[in-house]
């Protein structure tokens, strides 16, 4: 799912014993994370954002922002919101709503900003078993992204990927890369875009292309240079988390 990423984060408490290595127990996350996204918009007194739990043991639940570093710390990040509760345990088959609120700390107001709402779903300590006597226990941290909207931003954030425009970039002569820049006030989340070139489609990984500026996308190996325009489809991520095709064109500039 485009736009949430859910990666294991190995706990300091790692089980050991002095026999050689028998195994380690399976892991999975409970935690389920309504959405892939939030969008905060400035008018909004707060957000709220679901937490679930369906599995069948409880788990211990931290939940904080950064600005953009994965590997910062609860609290240790600067961000002008306020999120209740930041701990808490979540029993199997129940909800939390978690409350994000702006403490009204300037941001432009000319652009979104963009920060990261990370949620550690920390699993009970698994029954020693004495057949299995080495374990390593997992955390899963969920990460998504947080836009705070301005009011009075030109255009709509539906709109926005459609006013990209995309250019080719040439190096000796070849096909290299693609570039798309960004109009808007408005992030947009792409995915994948993918060239028509000398009668082949040839894809490209892509991904967020921020308000005012540019972003360069290399293809998988050099292609011949196109005469002409080529034209393009693309799949980005809308406010609702969908994976949504748009077609352009690109040229030599």
């Amino acid at each position: 799912m485009f736009g949430l990423r859910t990666t294991p984060v190995i706990l300091a408490a790692l089980l050991f014993a002095s026999t050689p290595f028998t195994g380690a127990r399976e892991a999975a996350a409970a935690i389920v994370v309504d959405g892939t996204r939030v969008v905060y918009p400035a008018a909004r007194r707060e957000v709220t954002i679901q937490i679930r739990n369906p599995g069948s043991t409880p788990s211990l639940v931290q939940a904080w922002l950064d600005a953009g570093d994965p590997h910062a710390a609860p609290g240790e990040s600067k961000v002008p919101f306020v999120m209740t509760p930041p701990l808490f345990r979540l029993d199997p088959t129940k909800g939390q709503s978690l409350r994000l609120v702006y403490t009204h700390d300037p941001l432009p107001q000319d652009r979104e900003s963009l920060f990261w709402l990370n949620v550690l779903d920390i699993p009970p300590r698994a029954p020693v078993n004495t057949d299995r006597p080495n374990q390593l226990e997992f955390a899963f941290k969920h990460r998504m992204k947080v836009f705070f909207r301005p009011e009075g931003l030109r255009g709509t954030a539906a709109d926005a990927p459609a006013r990209l425009t995309w250019k080719l970039e040439l190096q000796n002569g070849k096909l290299v890369a693609i570039s798309a820049s960004n109009p808007t006030a408005y992030h947009v989340s792409l995915i994948q875009v993918t060239a028509m070139v000398g009668g082949h489609a040839d894809t490209v990984k892509a991904d967020m292309v921020d308000p005012f500026a540019s972003r360069t996308f290399d293809l998988p190996k050099p292609l011949s240079a196109p005469s002409g325009a080529v034209p393009l489809e693309y799949w980005f991520v809308n406010d609702y988390g969908g994976n949504v095709t748009g077609k352009a064109s690109a040229s030599v500039p």
